[in-house]
């Protein structure tokens, strides 16, 4: 028997018991659409984190001191607290840390401060996120202005009442993000809105000096460097790395993180995970075989005597196993097929009504459909075995 009669016989098959055929490929349908999905929303979460990482730039060094933070308390000091080093003894300054530009690995400096403060705008208020920073911070994480301006120099020096506000904090206190000019109350001072960031979020940004006096913080505690160029990076880690050892003598008490090597991190962590969630699926399709094992078997009992006249007639028992064996694959690639189909509409709907990122991999639906073809094989190995070994004798005698 040729290939081409062996498949269109799987078909017939396959057609004479429509509904049965279907419940049994639905669970390598519920498996292909599982994996697909599942690994393109691990993928495009991937590709989220990465891109957000790297939009900020490779060059750039973030250190982080570590702290032990006393609170003073007594009426209308809630946030009363103040920031000294691990050590007790050593202070970080602002112009310690912007000395570091002195190096010529290093192109741009800024320290940081954060916290979060009461803003009111009108009626409307709400608890945002604080960020005190020095104009270089703009240029170390690559920051783009939806309109006006960023912190300058001037208002660092001058610790000017001015701020740049997040694009979602400006909707929620105005309702629009045209508010370059606009005032605002930050713990109850007036500020004016100099630039509004190109972005969904809900920081407000103020020169470092001012917000070191309204977060009441006295010692810095993070700082961003920028290296000149891509090929700096090392040598700016060790210039940082050098000064700050020597400030503090020793090294448990700051971490410095590459943007490289946090990249690389985050980049392996969120492929184990899209591994992970594809492993998950891929039990559906393993569940998926067995019920195909479990009708084919069932296939064979109801065609025993099928079995017996065509062995009667001539028909080896390599003709009896890869018939079986095609039927089995047939159901398990139509769900495969099925499968992608169902996989790639529901990734759309995913992307365009619910806002996910997705990222569909060519490559993950030719393993996915790839798999579902060896599920085929393999559950559908032993009924072929068995029903390639019956008797024609005990096939014929079969009711």
């Amino acid at each position: 028997m040729n290939p081409v009669e062996t498949v269109k016989m799987a078909f017939k098959a396959i057609w004479a018991n429509k509904i049965r055929s279907f419940l049994t490929m639905l669970g390598v349908i519920i498996g292909v659409m599982s994996v697909t999905v599942l690994m393109a929303i691990g993928q495009g979460t991937t590709a989220s984190v990465t891109d957000s990482i790297a939009a900020m730039g490779t060059n750039m060094l973030s250190v982080t001191i570590q702290t032990r933070r006393t609170g003073f308390g007594g009426p209308g000091m809630s946030r009363s607290t103040r920031s000294t080093s691990a050590k007790g003894t050593v202070s970080l300054t602002a112009e310690d840390v912007l000395a570091l530009k002195d190096d010529a690995s290093i192109q741009y400096v800024s320290p940081t401060v954060s916290g979060s403060l009461t803003v009111k705008a009108g009626s409307t208020n709400t608890n945002a996120s604080i960020m005190g920073v020095y104009p270089d911070y703009a240029s170390i994480v690559n920051t783009e202005l939806a309109s006006g301006r960023y912190i300058i120099d001037a208002d660092v020096e001058n610790r000017s009442a001015v701020c740049v506000v997040g694009a979602e904090l400006a909707e929620e206190l105005f309702g629009n993000t045209n508010v370059v000019d606009n005032t605002l109350h930050v713990d109850g001072r007036k500020f004016r809105i100099v630039g509004v960031l190109d972005d969904s979020s809900s920081t407000l940004v103020m020169p470092f000096t001012l917000a070191q006096r309204m977060l009441e913080s006295t010692s810095i505690t993070s700082f961003y460097v920028s290296a000149a160029d891509a090929s700096s990076v090392d040598a700016a880690q060790t210039a940082v790395e050098r000064f700050l050892y020597k400030k503090y003598q020793d090294d448990s008490t700051y971490s410095i993180m590459n943007q490289e090597e946090m990249l690389e991190a985050m980049e392996e962590t969120t492929s184990t995970l899209s591994m992970m969630l594809g492993g998950i699926a891929g039990i559906s399709l393993l569940v998926g075989g067995i019920g195909i094992m479990n009708i084919m078997l069932v296939s064979v009992t109801e065609r025993t005597r099928e079995i017996g006249i065509r062995k009667a007639i001539g028909a080896k028992r390599r003709n009896i196993l890869l018939q079986f064996l095609v039927e089995s694959v047939v159901l398990s690639g139509m769900g495969g097929v099925l499968g992608l189909v169902l996989g790639y509409g529901l990734m759309h709907v995913l992307e365009a009504y619910m806002g996910m990122q997705v990222a569909a991999s060519a490559g993950v639906a030719q393993l996915a459909l790839g798999f579902s073809m060896f599920v085929g094989v393999v559950f559908g190995l032993y009924p072929a075995n068995k029903a390639s070994k019956l008797k024609p004798i005990d096939a014929l005698h079969y009711s």
